[in-house]
């Protein structure tokens, strides 16, 4: 493993170019439950049920308090972990470029991150199906359950929905990065929820070197990533800025 963890600061180190795709492991220890898999939120709910645009639509009242409410006051309380903190520190020292996140958190901006795509959208704002005005989730009053705009519109988080597109512009700006990077990190993720699980192919593709720390091996284990470090995403990220820092 410390072998890994030295390899993966010399390809960083000698990297011009680096992204990072991140999944629900790189939030886990900031308190932010996962979807999916084990102890996800999907074994609590049906995601048709309360994830679903169409769901929503037909009755926000029962979503929010279902499902929305309660994220809402995990995003309120969460801070950046390690992991987040380490990728800020990348990006400080002029290696990373971009952030690839399937999280809704918006932990990485906050921990410092200034290029952020987010995929699947953010929970850390709400807009309003009326007027489109955005709103910081911190800041939204839930004394009154949908919450509403100053216009009289509902609050919906500023995600995607089960039933809506990945907005065009993630989409796009995503595959130019995983084309123009030569080391891309895969932080947390289990690489099935697709089209974001695409980009470390596209990145393999295109000639880069695709590490991935995750406590398990995924799909791309065996042919896409370069090497898998094995571990949580806050203390790996940590071992490997601290040989980084030795390097530079």
């Amino acid at each position: 493993m410390d072998d890994l963890i030295q390899k993966a600061a010399a390809d960083l180190a000698q990297a011009k170019m680096v992204s990072a795709l991140t999944g629900a492991g790189a939030s886990i220890e900031s308190g932010i439950p996962p979807f999916r898999g084990k102890g996800g939120l999907w074994e609590k709910y049906d995601p048709m049920e309360v994830a679903h645009i169409d769901s929503f639509i037909q009755d926000p009242v029962k979503v929010w308090n279902l499902l929305i409410k309660d994220m809402k006051d995990i995003v309120d309380q969460a801070q950046p972990n390690d992991c987040h903190k380490g990728l800020a520190r990348l990006e400080e020292l002029g290696k990373l470029q971009t952030i690839i996140t399937q999280n809704i958190d918006g932990l990485h901006q906050m921990a410092g991150n200034t290029d952020v795509i987010e995929f699947h959208g953010t929970f850390a704002w709400q807009r309003c199906m009326e007027c489109n005005t955005h709103i910081e989730t911190r800041r939204v009053d839930i004394s009154e359950i949908p919450p509403h705009c100053q216009c009289g519109g509902i609050l919906r988080p500023n995600a995607v929905f089960f039933g809506e597109l990945i907005p065009q512009e993630a989409l796009w700006r995503s595959r130019q990065v995983a084309t123009d990077s030569d080391v891309m990190l895969v932080i947390g993720t289990s690489a099935v929820v697709q089209p974001a699980a695409l980009m470390p192919v596209v990145a393999k593709e295109s000639g880069a070197t695709v590490i991935e720390i995750n406590p398990e091996s995924t799909v791309l284990t065996n042919d896409i990533s370069d090497y898998l470090i094995k571990g949580p995403a806050g203390d790996t990220i940590n071992r490997i800025m601290a040989n980084l820092d030795a390097l530079l």
